[in-house]
């Protein structure tokens, strides 16, 4: 069952990659870093559209993800096989898994009737990460982040 982070804020960072870093910090010191969680805030979905959907790419793709799936089981198959090397299972599993991609993204992208006609990838963003600590070591935990801040400022 999921729980909630707890602990107190040690730090607060705009990037994982600054929250990380922090955590690296605390453990090149010696912190107990197992009571450390570093949590994201804000959390945004973010979906890039990355072209439009068209027939001939729609069947592209379809028939390029099929020849991978065909050309795995037809190898697969191919181990079965009593000679020594057998191209027939390959070729066969090749040609039928190019067959069944450009057949189901078809079936697919007819089914959408033009909605949703574009491609796009998804990710799951934070506004910020914050970095908690157990109240027990979270004094130390502030003071040892202090130093860091301190020691990446430019004077």
């Amino acid at each position: 069952m999921p729980t909630p982070p707890t602990g107190w804020p040690v730090g607060s960072y705009g990037t994982y990659e600054q929250a990380q870093r922090a955590v690296e910090h605390l453990a090149e010191n010696e912190f107990p870093v197992e009571d450390v969680t570093i949590v994201g805030v804000d959390l945004m979905l973010v979906e890039r559209v990355l072209g439009r959907l068209s027939w001939g790419r729609v069947l592209g793709t379809g028939a390029g993800s099929g020849a991978w799936f065909g050309l795995f089981a037809g190898v697969l198959l191919s181990f079965f096989d009593s000679q020594v090397v057998s191209w027939a299972p390959i070729l066969v599993g090749l040609v039928l898994g190019v067959v069944a991609g450009l057949v189901f993204s078809a079936i697919g992208y007819s089914m959408s009737k033009g909605r949703r006609d574009f491609s796009s990838s998804s990710q799951l963003v934070a506004g910020r990460y914050d970095v908690l600590c157990q109240p027990r070591s979270a004094e130390k935990g502030r003071n040892l982040l202090s130093k860091l801040v301190m020691r990446s400022t430019p004077q």
